[in-house]
């Protein structure tokens, strides 16, 4: 602890500065004859800690020094006194002058109360330490949080934008491969470790169990487990044919190009190609869809679009 002495009695301010010293209770930063002399920028460029100071002084009393240094400061005050006066001691602890050391000096009296006042210090800063540290990691887990869920919204978005540009978002199955998507990036934040791709089993048991809730009977699960896997397999066949159209009209479409052999097995975009050129209804096609690929893919395709936000 830091200390400074303000007393008209060179004697005074000795004594003082002996008990502290003998009785390693901190250091003594500075001492002055007068409260006219000091001031709270004084005060905190020392590092003052505790500021002794005498309640008579023939210049500039304690009650008037303490008054002018006002109610701001951050160290505490130790008033020196003879007078016994209620009044005086009153108006003393009215400014927050909380502790009290009567005259003559007597040793062990001044040891225990700058004691009782380290004491109280070292806990107001602890808790003020606690405080700040609850502070940061509220901090903390609030930016997390924040971060979490933009992760999450855009990778959402970015897949919404790959539905659209694949030509099918408006089907009732994207809502399914949405919520594999966020499965997916749920599973890998979680399971960073994790390099094996979940199986479709795993993808559809999972997205169906949060779409049905807590309660739910086997045979529901299974029943939302299957629907869910034939929306999503149309949902790909139509994409996979609005790709097809777009080859059959200009096999040098950027999309075409881009999507016919990353999400889709090539060889089946050209089975498709032969069957809307011969005018084949889709209830007649022979198309083998490949889900795992297209969804792994989009998964992929939708994290890394989202890095790029």
């Amino acid at each position: 602890m830091n200390f400074f002495i303000v007393d008209d009695d060179e004697v005074v301010r000795s004594m003082i500065k002996e008990i502290i010293e003998d009785y390693d209770l901190g250091k003594v930063v500075g001492e002055s004859e007068d409260g006219s002399y000091i001031n709270t920028d004084i005060l905190t460029f020392k590092k003052v800690d505790i500021l002794i100071i005498d309640l008579l002084m023939p210049i500039k009393d304690g009650i008037q020094t303490v008054q002018d240094l006002g109610p701001s400061f951050d160290f505490k005050i130790i008033m020196l006194s003879q007078v016994e006066d209620k009044k005086i001691i009153g108006d003393a602890y009215s400014l927050n002058i909380e502790y009290y050391i009567t005259k003559p000096i007597n040793r062990l009296e001044v040891i225990k109360v700058i004691e009782k006042v380290s004491n109280n210090i070292k806990l107001q800063r602890s808790i003020k330490d606690i405080q700040k540290t609850i502070s940061i990691l509220g901090l903390e887990k609030s930016k997390k949080i924040d971060k979490k869920s933009t992760v999450q919204k855009n990778i959402i978005e970015c897949g919404e934008f790959i539905l659209t540009d694949l030509g099918m978002i408006s089907e009732n199955g994207s809502n399914d491969i949405i919520d594999i998507l966020q499965y997916l990036s749920d599973y890998y934040r979680e399971n960073s470790f994790k390099k094996d791709f979940p199986s479709l089993k795993d993808l559809f048991t999972n997205t169906a169990i949060k779409r049905l809730g807590g309660s739910y009977t086997k045979e529901n699960l299974q029943k939302e487990f299957k629907a869910s896997e034939q929306r999503v397999r149309r949902a790909i066949f139509q994409s996979l044919s609005y790709i097809a159209s777009l080859g059959l009209t200009d096999y040098s479409n950027t999309k075409f190009e881009e999507y016919s052999s990353k999400f889709f097995d090539f060889t089946e975009v050209r089975k498709r190609m032969l069957e809307l050129q011969n005018e084949i209804h889709s209830s007649m096609s022979h198309i083998r869809i490949n889900t795992k690929k297209f969804v792994k893919v989009f998964y992929m395709e939708a994290k890394k679009s989202s890095k790029n936000i």
